[in-house]
């Protein structure tokens, strides 16, 4: 009996398992065209968009304690604790009803990516990666005039020097693992969606490969 629960307790766990969500990392300096590009593959690809910095000025909008010490900790430059962002993204894929995500600006170092993996059990299927010169992404935020108290020239600087220390090296552990798909964010938004397409084509060609013909014979 005991044999027959265990192994009824592995196929259940097997089958949870294969139920989780498919998860891509959007990563690129601030200013690099992230959000509007995700906007194109949630609409051609049927991906749920997470915004890890839109979750947290939600939080902070929301006037919870957790709200402030994340207001306090974003206008000095600084990285929220990763738990804080993990729990919001958990809540937010919970609640979505899909199974695919888009999670853009996380992981943004090497400790946020690992307690994302440790906590959730979920490795992303590949990392989407937006490579921008650090004076095209000044040049866009600056004129961007989105209202955001983040968007000045001070904090701004300081988010790139963040971004380079912290966000690089978790690229580079995704190279590792051939998991990061490169795009040349400096050209126009056209050009930048044609190849970003191209990835998400091949990506889902890799998942669903055709039937041949031969395998129905």
């Amino acid at each position: 009996m005991g044999t027959v629960l265990g192994a009824a307790n592995k196929e259940a766990n097997g089958s949870a398992l294969e139920k989780k969500p498919t998860v891509v990392f959007v990563l690129g300096g601030p200013g690099s065209g992230k959000g509007t590009q995700c906007a194109n593959i949630v609409e051609h690809f049927g991906y749920t968009h997470l915004s890890a910095g839109d979750l947290l000025r939600a939080e902070i909008k929301s006037g919870s304690e957790n709200g402030t010490m994340i207001q306090n900790m974003i206008k000095e430059g600084k990285i929220v604790p990763s738990e804080v962002t993990i729990k919001l993204l958990q809540k937010a894929i919970q609640e979505s009803g899909n199974d695919k995500f888009l999670i853009d600006g996380f992981p943004r170092n090497e400790e946020n990516r690992a307690a994302f993996e440790n906590v959730t059990k979920i490795e992303p299927k590949f990392v989407l990666f937006f490579d921008c010169p650090e004076e095209e992404m000044e040049r866009r935020l600056l004129s961007r005039n989105q209202g955001r108290e983040d968007d000045n020239i001070e904090t701004i600087r300081k988010r790139f020097k963040v971004f380079l220390e912290s966000s690089l090296p978790v690229v580079e552990h995704y190279e590792t693992k051939e998991k990061v798909r490169k795009i040349d964010a400096a050209k126009t938004v056209e050009e930048v969606f044609e190849a970003v397409k191209a990835i998400f084509a091949l990506e889902n060609d890799k998942v669903t490969p055709p039937v041949s013909s031969s395998s129905i014979l």
